[in-house]
């Protein structure tokens, strides 16, 4: 799969990335500004928004190999990599640590105090200790905040719609990420308002996703799926899953609607990396995060896959598939 993904990865950066894989071995650090991207995921789940923030780098006068260097490290999803591949790159004195997912900015933050930290996506920066505030971050972090808390309640009604009647709904969520545990419980005060029942299918690793499924044993009429690098990682293993027990899911992101699920609401992640490398180009010329404030999304994609549907024997309502940005067949 990684392997697949990887040839996905390069496909969508272009021939000019086909060296990609020596990248690592090719650069000196020092002969070039040097970038160091921790991802938290794979190719195959974060492949197209690196080359989104790639190619917003290329746009911008920074090119792999020529006018910089960029070191990938792949997280795939396990979150006791975060803090090794953090000090890895702080020992290869990178001049900025670009990454996603808030657990993969704490890591890094813990690494470093001085090198700039770029995040393309976290929840609730200023909550979980990231910045100090928005618009004065105050230390070596910047980037853009994913307002997750604040969609939720949008999420459940563009459920309620495709489900109508629906009382009974499961949350999958990794409980080992603390951000994670912030927006599942969002969700479940938010779904508690609406009167809606809920069973939490808590997970900490990718080997307890199938016994999760197998606790519901039927116990929801439809699952609300908490992004986090785990669960984008499985993502494949999760839709099947949930295909075979016939759930109708509610994702915050696109991707996961791609390989399955049925419908996502919430921020354009390629828009979110290529914004991140409007910081990057900021910070190589010199800007200090200190000074550069958090962003928040400006795009929602409201992504409904019909082959999902029809999968499941749901009939979309017209007025939802008029105002989807995306319909999948």
């Amino acid at each position: 799969m990684l392997d697949i993904g990887r040839r996905h990865f390069l496909t969508l950066l272009g021939g000019a990335a086909a060296a990609w894989p020596l990248a690592a071995r090719a650069q000196r650090p020092g002969k070039l500004p040097t970038i160091g991207f921790l991802v938290p995921g794979t190719p195959s789940s974060h492949g197209q928004w690196v080359a989104a923030f790639v190619q917003r780098l290329r746009e911008l006068g920074w090119i792999d190999g020529r006018t910089v260097a960029v070191e990938y490290r792949w997280a795939e999803g396990r979150y006791e990599r975060f803090a090794e591949i953090a000090a890895e790159l702080v020992q290869r004195k990178v001049d900025v640590i670009v990454t996603a997912s808030t657990a993969a900015v704490l890591a890094a933050k813990q690494a470093t105090s001085v090198l700039p930290i770029v995040f393309a996506a976290a929840g609730d920066p200023v909550g979980t200790g990231l910045v100090a505030g928005l618009e004065r971050p105050g230390g070596n972090v910047t980037g853009l905040s994913l307002q997750q808390t604040e969609t939720v309640g949008k999420r459940l009604e563009l459920l309620r719609e495709v489900v109508p009647g629906l009382g009974r709904l499961a949350i999958l969520a990794n409980v080992g990420s603390p951000a994670a545990v912030l927006d599942m419980r969002e969700v479940q005060a938010t779904a508690r308002t609406l009167g809606l029942d809920i069973t939490t299918l808590e997970i900490r690793r990718g080997e307890e996703i199938v016994s999760a499924f197998e606790a519901l044993n039927g116990h929801a009429q439809a699952l609300y799926i908490v992004v986090d690098p785990l669960v984008g990682t499985h993502q494949f293993r999760i839709n099947t899953l949930v295909l075979a027990a016939r759930l109708p899911t509610m994702h915050t992101q696109r991707q996961s609607v791609e390989v399955g699920g049925l419908m996502s609401y919430g921020p354009n992640f390629p828009d979110l990396f290529r914004r991140a490398g409007d910081y990057v180009d900021k910070v190589l010329r010199g800007a200090k995060p200190a000074d550069l404030p958090v962003e928040q999304p400006t795009k929602f994609d409201l992504i409904i896959n019909l082959t999902t549907a029809k999968a499941l024997g749901l009939t979309i309502p017209p007025t939802l598939l008029a105002r989807a940005d995306e319909l999948i067949e």
